[in-house]
């Protein structure tokens, strides 16, 4: 399969460069995953599509401000770094900017002198390993001197920083926001919840992967770079009782539904774990966590793109794609989203369109047969 399958056009207008006002009044494109019926809605109507059946999947991972800008201590040139995960205490790997002024040995300080990152190492694929030094706690100095790591399609400055984490982010460890889930509120989160719907969360912190394009021409040649997750006891017991039951399992973004593939691949259930993963999903693969996705419109011919086609088909996803443009849908991180949805239990829906059926014929039934022999 080539990696030049999962290409579409795009005019580059239609791309998000800033967040709407109101996090769910973006547009909603609800697709059915096996017949590629569409209906246009927007994200606040998704509590029409979720019920007391159904187990909802959040990823609560919180990006770190880890764009940095500093000086070479030696000849002062301008350095950009972007901190991707800390490696050991107090060593991260980086991407450096322009990478050709940064070799073993670099000194860069920041924030007129809050930080000082020594190079230690360069990696073949262009990454670097910084050994830092401060005085005091490295969250609140990012705090003070970083900026978010926005994706590089998107050239606006962000006034608002909230506005790149979810509402339910907990803990620092991205690079990169699970975009899909911008579009909650948490008002409409407390709508699903008074419907029964239950809601979970799992941590996957988002790294490297999502700034590296696909440079193979065959989908199979492609590597994923390696991300750690975890699951708690309270969310896998959670969850392997939906199993059981029969619910839905509706995971938010792909950064999710990595999580819960990971998981049930390795152990064939949901366990409590912290581990990592280079989980690469494109067509064909046999889901075995998720019944439906919440995610947002991807590039072309990335792995994002390739894990949606595989979880409905690429035919029937480069169709809403196509669609989505001419309807002028926003796309990418800050763009608007689509809801992937299928009816797990397709027998029993039939069943329950049955037992509907019958019970309003025989409510029919009996009112004749009253007014005919009794009244």
């Amino acid at each position: 399969m080539r990696v030049t399958d999962f290409d579409y056009d795009l005019p580059e207008q239609l791309i998000a460069q800033t967040p709407l006002d109101e996090r769910s009044s973006s547009r909603l494109l609800v697709l059915d995953k096996k017949t590629g019926e569409i209906e246009h809605k927007h994200f606040y109507d998704i509590v029409d599509y979720l019920d007391n059946n159904d187990v909802l999947v959040l990823n609560d991972t919180k990006v770190l401000p880890s764009r940095i800008y500093g000086k070479k201590i030696d000849t002062n040139a301008s350095i950009e770094l972007l901190l991707l995960k800390e490696i050991q205490n107090n060593i991260w790997e980086a991407l450096a900017r322009p990478a050709k002024r940064v070799k073993v040995g670099t000194k860069i300080i920041f924030g007129d002198g809050l930080l000082m990152a020594t190079c230690l190492e360069e990696k073949p694929d262009g990454e670097r390993v910084f050994q830092m030094e401060y005085q005091g706690i490295f969250l609140e100095i990012l705090e003070q001197i970083g900026s978010m790591p926005l994706p590089p399609y998107i050239h606006k400055k962000l006034i608002n920083q909230d506005r790149y984490q979810t509402v339910y982010a907990r803990d620092y460890g991205s690079a990169a926001a699970p975009t899909a889930g911008l579009h909650f509120t948490k008002e409409l989160l407390q709508k699903l919840k008074k419907k029964g719907v239950e809601i979970v969360y799992v941590t996957l912190n988002v790294g490297l992967g999502t700034f590296r394009p696909v440079t193979v021409d065959k989908v199979e040649e492609h590597h994923m770079h390696s991300e750690t997750y975890q699951m708690s006891k309270g969310t896998a017991d959670t969850l392997n009782l939906a199993k059981k039951l029969g619910k839905r399992i509706i995971s938010v973004g792909t950064t999710s539904t990595r999580t819960l593939e990971s998981i049930m691949k390795k152990y064939g259930k949901f366990v409590e774990c912290y581990e990592s993963t280079n989980i690469f999903i494109y067509p064909p693969y046999e889901f075995m966590a998720v019944d439906a996705l919440i995610t947002n419109f991807h590039l072309p011919k990335s792995t994002l793109i390739m894990l949606v086609s595989a979880f409905s088909s690429k035919e029937v996803i480069l169709n809403a794609y196509k669609i989505a443009v001419e309807k002028k849908y926003r796309f990418f991180s800050f763009g608007d989203a689509m809801f992937i949805k299928w009816f797990k239990n397709y027998i029993l829906f039939i069943h329950f369109a049955m037992y509907l059926f019958l019970t309003k014929h025989l409510k029919k039934e009996k009112r004749r047969y009253e007014r005919k022999y009794i009244w």
